[in-house]
């Protein structure tokens, strides 16, 4: 049987959720997941100051995604970085694969390969705005923290690592984020493979200086996109592979995503033709 997209349960009032969620012995992220689907429209108090909030009113907008206002001050689940990290702690074809090293790694386009390689990935361009707020210190802004990202390409391969693509170091970056916490990646919306849920793998490093080394990094994490974004970008020219691909699996029987997304759902706006941006907040600890 297929899997059908797990949805979030039906609840009438929030006082009734707040009753479920005491009532019953559940993981906290599940009663997170509880909370958001029935105070949708309660303002929730955050506490990242100006730029949590105005991260929170650009994530209310969007093709179904939750906004991460009320996530701000909460740290992101810690999750596998998969087969294909590329940061050194593994090996590809032609030995050590660690694009941390790499001359131009450090760019907001990751759209193209760098350090002598000329691959460019082809997709629907999306941006991603992640916000990384210290949950150590109040959820203050992060700033000068550092994000290393990658995803795989709109066929389902991950550079450095694929049939193809060995030899390419496109889809991946690393950013610095700014005095508010924030940073940007320019890319192509990634496509669905077999066996998992779109997703995007991200590390981060308390700085840009630490960031060359996978061991200094103080959060290996992933995050999603909502389904209808997934079933609207997968509708366009080049993606025919991901159709099929997402109707075998769901968030409900995702691997990494099984226990709830409510810390990491992207927030998503635009739509195919004009590209997407899918924004969302990063609570660390360091």
């Amino acid at each position: 049987m297929t899997p059908t997209p797990h949805s979030a349960p039906d609840h009438t009032t929030l006082s009734d959720d707040l009753e479920r969620m005491l009532a019953t012995a559940a993981s906290r992220r599940q009663s997170l997941r509880w909370l958001f689907a029935g105070a949708a429209a309660i303002p929730l108090a955050g506490c990242g100051g100006g730029a949590d909030a105005s991260l929170a009113a650009s994530s209310s907008a969007g093709t179904g995604g939750s906004a991460s206002a009320g996530s701000a001050c909460s740290i992101i689940p810690e999750e596998t970085g998969g087969p294909y990290p590329g940061d050194g702690t593994n090996r590809n074809a032609n030995g050590v694969a660690n694009a941390l090293t790499l001359s131009g790694i450090v760019r907001s386009d990751i759209r193209a390969s760098v350090a002598g390689a000329s691959g460019v990935a082809q997709g629907i361009p999306l941006t991603i705005r992640l916000q990384l707020v210290n949950v150590a210190a109040n959820c203050a802004a992060a700033s000068g923290a550092a994000v290393y990202l990658w995803h795989c390409t709109r066929d389902g391969g991950y550079s450095m690592y694929s049939n193809g693509i060995v030899n390419e170091n496109f889809l991946r970056g690393v950013q610095e984020a700014d005095s508010q916490g924030v940073l940007t990646f320019q890319t192509i919306f990634p496509g669905c493979y077999d066996g998992r849920m779109p997703h995007v793998h991200f590390e981060v490093y308390p700085s840009m200086a630490k960031a060359s080394n996978a061991a200094n990094r103080i959060k290996t994490s992933q995050f999603a996109f909502p389904l209808a974004t997934l079933n609207e970008a997968y509708a366009t020219a080049g993606y025919a592979t991901s159709v099929a691909n997402l109707a075998r699996i769901s968030y409900a029987t995702d691997n990494v995503f099984s226990d709830g997304t409510a810390l990491q759902m992207a927030s998503v706006t635009g739509n195919p033709n004009q590209g997407y941006v899918a924004t969302l907040t990063v609570g660390v600890a360091y």
